[in-house]
C-alpha cells in the first residue's frame, strides 16, 4: 500500500526534530517560571532566552507576549486594545470574525486584496485594523505596505495575523505592524504556543497575571523552548514556489482562486468543476492523499467559505474548491500523484 500523502500544511505541519528535542529538554526540566526559588528562577531564564530567540528569529525588537496560539494572540489584539473601534476584513480567518462579531467588515476585489478606498473610508484616529498578511484558504499576500500607509495617515493601529508568514518574510509586516500575530505549529514548532508582538505596551489594556500583566497562565516553557528552535530553523521558499508551479502546470481543469495575486508558496485552493470538495476530500483520503476544504477551523461545517463569498464566489462554485498547502518535506513525487488522481477524478466527472 503506497503511503499516505500529507498536503493540508496550512493546518499544522509535522513538528521539526530541533523543535521535539527542544520540547523533551523542557520537559526533563521543568519548573514554574514564576516561582521564586532556583528551579523557577532557572525555568524563567530559559523562558526569557525562547521568548529572545522567538523575536529574534522573525526581526522583531519591540515586546513579545507568549501565547497559547495565534488565536488567542488575535484575541488579545482585538479584544484588550485600546482601540475605539475594530475594523477586519471580509476575508479573515474564522477566529477573527469570532473575536471580533461586531466588528466592521471591509470588502475585498476579486482577487482577494483588501479594499483600500474603503479602509480610507472607514479608518480613523485610535481605529485598529486586523488583517490577514496570507490567507490561510488561498494564499493571496495582502499589500501590507500599501495598507499601512492608510492605516498610519489616519492615526490608527495596524493588527496583522501573520500565522501562515515563514519567519523570513517578515521584514515589511514588522516594520509597519503595531500588533502581529505568530503561530508555532503552522512553523514546524509545538501546537499550544504562539506569540503576540507589541511595538508599544500603550496599545493594550493589561489583564493581571502573568507575560508582564497582558495574559494569565503559567507559562509553557517546554513549547515556548521548541517554539524558538522551530523558528531558528532557515526555511527555503524557492524549492516550494517550484513545487506550486509544478502542481499547477499539472491540474487539467482547475479553476486557481487568486492565481491572479501575489500568493504564498506554501496554499494553493483550486477549484474542480461539478465536484463537491466533500466529495473530493473523501475520495483523496481514501487514495491516501490528505488535503482540506478551507480553513480546518471550519472545514468540518456545511457554510459556505466567507473568504470565498467574499471574494465575489457563487455558493456553487466555493463548495468546489480544495486547498493544498505544502511544506518542508513535500515531494515532487507527492505532487505528481495528487495531480494524477486530480485529473482522473476531474477527467470522471467529464466522462459523465
Amino acid at each position: 500500500m503506497p503511503q499516505r500523502i500529507y498536503l493540508d500544511h496550512a493546518a499544522t505541519t509535522p513538528m521539526l526534530p530541533q523543535a521535539v528535542a527542544a520540547v523533551a529538554e523542557g520537559m526533563a526540566r521543568w519548573a514554574n517560571p514564576s516561582s521564586p526559588h532556583a528551579e523557577g528562577r532557572a525555568a524563567r531564564a530559559a523562558l526569557e532566552d525562547a521568548r529572545g530567540r522567538i523575536a529574534a528569529a522573525y526581526g522583531w525588537t519591540e515586546e513579545t507576549i507568549l501565547t497559547s496560539g495565534a488565536s488567542e494572540s488575535l484575541w488579545l489584539g482585538l479584544r484588550r486594545s485600546r482601540a475605539e473601534r475594530v475594523l477586519v476584513t471580509a476575508v479573515e480567518h474564522d477566529s477573527v470574525m469570532r473575536h471580533a462579531a461586531d466588528a466592521q467588515v471591509l470588502p475585498v476585489h476579486k482577487d482577494g486584496t483588501l479594499d483600500l478606498d474603503a479602509l480610507r473610508d472607514a479608518m480613523g484616529p485610535r481605529v485598529l485594523l486586523c488583517v490577514q498578511r496570507t490567507s490561510n484558504e488561498t494564499g493571496v499576500i495582502q499589500p501590507i505596505e500599501a495598507i499601512a500607509g492608510v492605516v498610519r495617515e489616519a492615526g490608527g493601529i495596524l493588527l496583522v495575523d501573520a500565522a501562515q508568514m515563514p519567519a523570513r518574510a517578515s521584514a515589511a509586516v514588522l516594520r509597519h505592524a503595531d500588533l502581529v500575530a505568530v503561530s508555532s505549529h503552522k512553523r514546524g514548532g509545538p501546537p499550544g504556543i504562539g506569540a503576540l508582538f507589541v511595538r508599544d505596551f500603550a496599545t493594550l489594556i493589561p489583564a493581571g497575571g502573568q507575560e508582564k500583566g497582558y495574559r494569565a497562565g503559567t507559562e509553557n516553557l517546554p513549547a515556548a523552548l521548541g517554539f524558538a528552535a522551530a523558528a531558528e530553523v532557515p526555511e527555503d521558499m524557492d524549492p516550494l514556489y517550484k513545487l506550486r508551479r509544478r502542481l499547477e502546470a499539472k491540474l487539467e481543469g482547475a479553476e486557481i482562486v487568486g492565481g491572479e495575486n501575489s500568493r504564498s508558496p506554501l496554499i494553493g485552493a483550486y477549484r474542480m468543476p461539478g465536484v463537491p470538495s466533500s466529495a473530493q476530500l473523501i475520495r483523496f483520503d481514501m487514495a491516501g492523499v490528505a488535503v482540506s476544504a478551507g480553513s480546518a477551523c471550519s472545514s468540518g461545517s456545511l457554510k459556505t467559505s466567507h473568504v470565498l463569498a467574499a471574494m465575489g464566489w457563487s455558493e456553487e462554485a466555493a463548495r468546489e474548491v480544495v486547498r493544498v498547502s505544502f511544506g518542508r518535506s513535500t515531494t515532487e513525487a507527492e505532487v505528481d500523484r495528487f495531480c494524477a488522481l486530480w485529473v482522473e477524478m476531474a477527467g470522471k466527472r467529464r466522462a459523465a
